[in-house]
């Protein structure tokens, strides 16, 4: 038997979350990353059978502009990374971070201040890598720009640990 106690059992897995708890429990934080909050994140929708997350981004004009008055790419790459990233917690069931190894990121058109929707995706899940992918859309859904990553799955009691 194991000597670990989760929830008051020994030896008891922790209960697996619902994809509307997941959805819950990123409506409710209160500690959303400051980079979250500057990118203007929130969460619409996960699917942790899709292994997919979607969430939307408000795109505030006075932090996220470039000189054209389009939202800089760097940002918009912070937003695939986010979509990205979280997909990769939503897909471990809450269990993992996943720091960005490397992403590659193609732009298709300019992005404006406002909503922008975002589409996360984890295409393959391994104990030391996970691949992944992102999409940024415009309001009237054309594609913005894509990204595809590789992620290193780690626990979050490693992650708070060091």
């Amino acid at each position: 038997m194991s000597d670990k106690v989760l929830d008051g059992v020994a030896g008891a897995e922790p209960e697996a979350l619902t994809d509307a708890a997941i959805l819950q429990r990123f409506l409710r934080t209160r500690n959303q990353p400051t980079g979250s909050q500057t990118l203007g994140f929130r969460m619409v929708a996960v699917s942790q059978a899709a292994k997919s997350v979607e969430v939307e981004f408000d795109a505030r004009a006075e932090l996220l502009l470039n000189p054209m008055k389009q939202i800089q790419g760097g940002y918009l790459c912070a937003m695939l990374d986010e979509c990205m990233s979280v997909a990769c917690m939503v897909a471990s069931g809450m269990t993992h971070v996943a720091p960005t190894a490397e992403m590659k990121t193609s732009f298709f058109r300019p992005g404006a201040p406002g909503k922008i929707q975002g589409i996360g995706k984890v295409i393959h899940w391994g104990s030391r890598v996970a691949f992944t992918e992102g999409e940024l859309y415009d309001p009237e859904g054309r594609l913005l720009a894509k990204a595809s990553g590789t992620a290193i799955p780690t626990p979050f009691a490693s992650f708070k640990a060091k």
